[in-house]
C-alpha cells in the first residue's frame, strides 16, 4: 500500500506545474479600435479595426472587411478582407479575398487574388526556402577561387 501514495504525489507534483504549451496566442484588434505602433510576436492577430504601423509576426495576419492596416506586414500567413496600405512579405501564402484592397507590393511563396480583389502594386515569388539557396552560393565560391588562382 505504501507505493500508491508516491504515484499519486508524483501526479499532483506535474498538476502544480503544467507543460507550457508552445506560445501562440489569438489578438483581436476589435473594429472600433485604433492602433499606432509596431506590433510583433508569435501568433494569429486579426484586425478589424485600424493599424497605424508595422506589423511582423511569427503566424498569421488576417485583415477583416472592417480592417484597415496603414503601414508594412510580415507574417507566415496573410489574409486581406479590408484594406492594407504598405508592403506585404509573406513566408507562406496571401490571399487577397474578393474585399479585399492593397496598395503596395507583395513578396510570398503563394498568392490567392479572388475575383474582385485588387491589387495596386508589384507581385515578386520567391522558392518556398528562399535562404537555402543563398547558403549554398556561398560554398561554391572558394573552389571558383582556387580555379582562379590556379590559371
Amino acid at each position: 500500500m505504501p507505493p500508491a501514495p508516491e504515484p499519486q504525489t508524483e501526479q499532483r507534483e506535474g498538476t502544480d506545474i503544467p507543460e507550457l504549451p508552445e506560445p501562440r496566442s489569438n489578438t483581436v484588434i476589435a473594429k472600433d479600435l485604433v492602433v499606432t505602433g509596431k506590433l510583433s510576436g508569435e501568433g494569429v492577430v486579426q484586425i478589424e479595426g485600424v493599424v497605424e504601423g508595422e506589423i511582423n509576426l511569427k503566424g498569421y495576419v488576417i485583415v477583416t472587411s472592417t480592417g484597415r492596416v496603414q503601414g508594412p506586414v510580415e507574417a507566415d500567413v496573410i489574409r486581406i478582407a479590408g484594406q492594407v496600405e504598405g508592403n506585404l512579405v509573406s513566408h507562406d501564402h496571401v490571399q487577397l479575398e474578393r474585399t479585399g484592397t492593397v496598395n503596395g507590393d507583395v513578396t510570398t511563396v503563394s498568392f490567392v487574388i479572388e475575383n474582385g480583389g485588387r491589387l495596386n502594386g508589384r507581385t515578386t515569388m520567391v522558392p518556398e526556402q528562399a535562404s537555402v539557396p543563398h547558403v549554398e552560393s556561398l560554398e561554391p565560391s572558394e573552389p571558383a577561387e582556387d580555379l582562379e588562382d590556379g590559371v
